[in-house]
């Protein structure tokens, strides 16, 4: 069974930033892609961002491209969410996922998801 533990959510301001981390364990995870959803009360949940494991091949949503960067550290089976210029609209629980034998934009645009994270609430409030 796959692990993923979430940290790094919390109150920011508009116009901060916030880094999320994401500790997977339990598999060995070249055959996965690792990426983060979120969903914010009465919307749908959505695809922010996908790596894939193997080839570092990435997904953003097209709400967040240029503002969050995702990346990986192999030696700690870690993802990070770096994510700037937040504004309102990115206020949501956000969860990380994995998906077994799929791609990053497969993963963010068709939510092949086999696995799925605690959650991690992102306020964007002054």
């Amino acid at each position: 069974q796959l692990q993923l533990v979430e940290s790094g959510g919390g109150l920011v301001q508009p116009g901060g930033s916030l880094r999320l981390s994401c500790a997977a364990s339990g598999y060995t995870l070249d055959a996965f892609a690792i990426g983060w959803f979120r969903q914010a009360p009465g919307k749908e949940r959505e695809g922010v961002s996908c790596i894939s494991w193997s080839d570092g091949s990435t997904y953003y949503a097209d709400s967040v491209k240029g503002r969050f960067t995702i990346s990986k550290d192999n030696t700690k089976n870690t993802v990070y969410l770096q994510m700037n210029s937040l504004n309102s609209e990115d206020a949501a629980a956000y969860y990380c996922a994995a998906g077994r034998d799929t791609t990053a934009q497969a993963m963010g645009l068709k939510e092949e998801v086999d696995y799925w994270g605690q959650g991690t609430q992102v306020t964007v409030s002054t």
